[in-house]
């Protein structure tokens, strides 16, 4: 076998994802990490010299497929703003051989939305409506694709700072989903929402879950800068709380941090993660009050990505 390994640039990684069921890929991941079939170590941080920037190594096994790999994604600190690249690398387990580099925006883009698609599967209540969505952006737009489906959305409402006067976007956003309804406020997008998902870059809290007319799901990625977060830390007191790993998002998680070293809050009160719920080991939440689900993007998500991309490829 050649150590070389294949190499997918973007375009082509757009290209083959838009062949494969990622939200179902990941449904077996996480059933996979229940088992004891994958191993999801913690996210490893590197900061460069000089306050620089960064770079995150994304790290996971998939033993019954037979690969490892990491995902390296750097946050490069320049004038003209940040700078965020990120590729994959699919290991053989077998052979110890290089498989694949991969381009890892599209992976990365993907599997965050899907992920979050899962839990909104997962953790919403089954008649929910009313859907909303903070941001426009890829990501946003790739959450409003993989979960269009997943209820009977009576209304689904998106807001972002720019996208009123965007009218390019506010058509791709309905080219994926008729229904959308541009709102002009962030209050107005989220009032009598049931899904709340929170799809920025912001490093701040973009919503403050308070001040909400009934209990939602919310949902939250955040970004890369340090301790980003999109609810205030002291929220989490107040809510039922899920996260994609529960041994790993805790430690990296912005308001998971800040919540346990100025509000009391403990890691010990999450209710479960996506391990937990899609192997049946915790039940569906009462919405008695919030609920929060959390990701951080795991690296197995990632391998189990490219692992399928490879094997469209081979």
């Amino acid at each position: 076998m050649s150590g070389t390994p294949y190499v997918i640039d973007q375009v082509r990684a757009r290209d083959l994802l838009a062949r494969i069921d990622v939200p179902q890929i990941l449904r077996k991941l996480f059933r996979d990490l229940a088992a004891g079939n994958a191993v999801q170590p913690a996210q490893q941080v590197v900061e460069f010299p000089q306050g620089a920037g960064d770079f995150i190594n994304y790290l996971g096994v998939l033993a019954e497929d037979g690969v490892y790999g990491v995902k390296t994604s750097p946050y490069i600190v320049r004038e003209q703003g940040a700078l965020v690249t990120a590729w994959t690398l699919l290991m053989s387990m077998k052979t110890g051989q290089p498989l694949l580099l991969c381009d890892a925006s599209e992976l990365t883009t993907a599997r965050t939305a899907a992920t979050t698609a899962v839990a909104v599967d997962a953790l919403a209540p089954l008649n929910a409506q009313r859907l909303a969505i903070i941001g426009s952006g890829k990501v946003a737009q790739a959450h409003l694709h993989y979960v269009k489906t997943l209820r009977d959305w009576q209304s689904i409402s998106v807001y972002s700072p720019s996208l009123p006067e965007d009218p390019e976007t506010q058509a791709v956003l309905r080219t994926i989903a008729p229904q959308v309804k541009i709102s002009d406020s962030r209050e107005s997008a989220i009032a009598d929402a049931e899904v709340i998902m929170l799809c920025t870059s912001s490093a701040g809290p973009v919503i403050d879950p308070a001040t909400l007319s009934k209990p939602a799901l919310i949902t939250s990625i955040s970004t890369n800068a340090p301790r980003a977060h999109e609810v205030p830390p002291q929220s989490l007191n107040d809510m039922q709380v899920f996260c994609d790993y529960r041994l790993t998002t805790p430690g990296s998680a912005g308001e998971m941090l800040i919540a346990a070293e100025q509000h009391g809050w403990s890691k010990g009160s999450i209710v479960g993660d996506l391990a937990d719920l899609l192997s049946e080991k915790v039940q569906r939440p009462g919405y008695d009050r919030h609920v929060f689900f959390r990701s951080i993007g795991l690296g197995l998500e990632d391998i189990a990505l490219a692992n399928a991309v490879y094997h469209l490829t081979h």
